[in-house]
């Protein structure tokens, strides 16, 4: 039963889509299994661009059929309009199926998130203020409205008149703000997106086993990223769900068995947005280069990322929480100018050598890079397509890679087009 999870293996924003993209070509199912359209892939098809939120890559191959899996949460009408961009672009959504068990993002849970995020002042987590925290709170306090619910209007109602006589007190008496109708919010979601959303909602996890057990490949696709997991992540600085390779028997209801391979994505360096600790975080014009050269601007948000050494110390413990049994390097073009190159090797904490991830995130905090330094190579790789077009100084940093977190590298990205890649190993 061939299952293979593609997973990021940094703070997010890795270049999973692309890889996806590139992996979807040998199976017959791609399943999105946990987050929200909180993050965003870019897939690069001859020269244009589809910036994609909610919708498994998968979707840009006919023979692929896409399933959004239970463990997502769904802003109904931006997945509408996900569809509607892609399809005005030639791009087919009718094989679409969307879990009836994933939870619905309403419009009080985006208000919800900002007036939190705005409560927390100095202190903010820089959230996305897309409503994903306050729906996987729902839905662990029990209260949450799924995909399903849209089919009954009357239990559609009732559920929203119970979660809103809730909600409504918190926005009225903490927040200082107008109630919600529970009813102008039925009518909007029922009328603008149920007969849009019906024909692809379904029973995912049937169709994914039926897949899987009829001898299918199927490839299992999250949102952001190891070390911005609710459980595994740089707590308080994470996501609401479990992006790990774990997350998948959650998020898709597959059990650990069915798991054959599972694919890291980091890129050659480090970014990550929003607040939190990053070790090997620069300041400097290397960072600004990084940044520039690497675009490094969220898909949604447009955000700056913040810039940083690649972390062997982080890809270690990534290794070990997901399993994984192969890594893709993503944007190793991006280092093509600089002179040195480093990777970040180790940590000093306390005057002491630190080569694992410390577990207190204040010794996290205090942590100084460690490291290692690597000759640049100064060449345009962006054509290259076969291990030894690389320069043999990006050949050795590949290597010197490998050796660090103990993983074999298979695939690395020397550009953001479909086809910038090369087979290595």
């Amino acid at each position: 039963m061939p299952a293979t999870i593609v997973v990021g293996t940094q703070w997010g924003d890795e270049g999973k889509g692309k890889f996806t993209d590139l992996l979807a070509k040998e199976m017959s199912m791609v399943v999105r299994y946990q987050g929200g359209h909180n993050a965003g892939h870019t897939i690069v098809i001859d020269g244009e661009k589809f910036a994609i939120q909610l919708i498994p890559s998968g979707v840009f191959y006919d023979h692929i059929t896409p399933v959004i899996g239970n463990g997502v949460v769904v802003d109904p009408f931006v997945l509408l309009k996900e569809m509607d961009m892609l399809s005005k672009r030639g791009i087919n959504v009718s094989r679409l199926k969307l879990s009836g068990n994933a939870h619905l993002i309403l419009p009080y849970h985006q208000e919800l998130d900002a007036l939190h995020e705005r409560h927390l002042g100095k202190a903010k987590l820089g959230t996305t203020k897309r409503g994903i925290g306050p729906a996987y709170a729902d839905k662990a306090m029990r209260v949450g409205i799924r995909v399903q619910d849209l089919l009954d209007e009357n239990i559609f109602r009732e559920k929203l008149h119970a979660t809103l006589s809730h909600t409504n007190k918190v926005l009225t008496k903490v927040f200082n703000r107008l109630p919600l109708d529970p009813d102008q919010i039925a009518d909007k979601v029922l009328s603008e997106c149920l007969e849009g959303l019906q024909p692809h909602i379904a029973d995912s996890v049937n169709i994914i086993h039926d897949a899987l057990e009829a001898g299918q490949h199927v490839l299992f696709e999250g949102a952001q990223a190891t070390f911005l997991d609710l459980d595994h992540g740089t707590y308080p600085f994470v996501t609401s769900s479990n992006p790990i390779a774990g997350g998948v028997c959650a998020g898709a209801g597959i059990g650990p068995k069915e798991i054959t391979r599972v694919v890291g994505i980091a890129k050659a360096y480090v970014t990550r947005v929003g607040a939190g600790p990053f070790p090997s975080e620069l300041f400097d014009e290397d960072g600004d280069r990084m940044v520039d050269i690497g675009r490094e601007f969220g898909t949604n948000t447009g955000r700056r990322r913040r810039p940083g050494w690649f972390d062997a110390v982080m890809l270690r413990h990534a290794g070990r929480i997901n399993g994984l049994t192969e890594l893709a390097i993503t944007k190793l073009d991006v280092l093509d100018t600089f002179d040195t190159i480093k990777m970040c090797v180790a940590y000093e904490i306390d005057g002491k050598r630190v080569e694992k991830l410390p577990y207190h995130q204040s010794e996290l905090h205090r942590a100084t890079p460690i490291y290692e330094e690597f000759p640049g190579w100064n060449t345009d790789m962006t054509s290259a397509t076969e291990p030894n077009h690389l320069h043999p100084n990006a050949q050795a940093y590949l290597r010197a890679l490998e050796d660090q977190v103990g993983i074999p590298v298979t695939l690395a990205s020397t550009g953001p087009g479909r086809d910038q890649f090369i087979h290595w190993g």
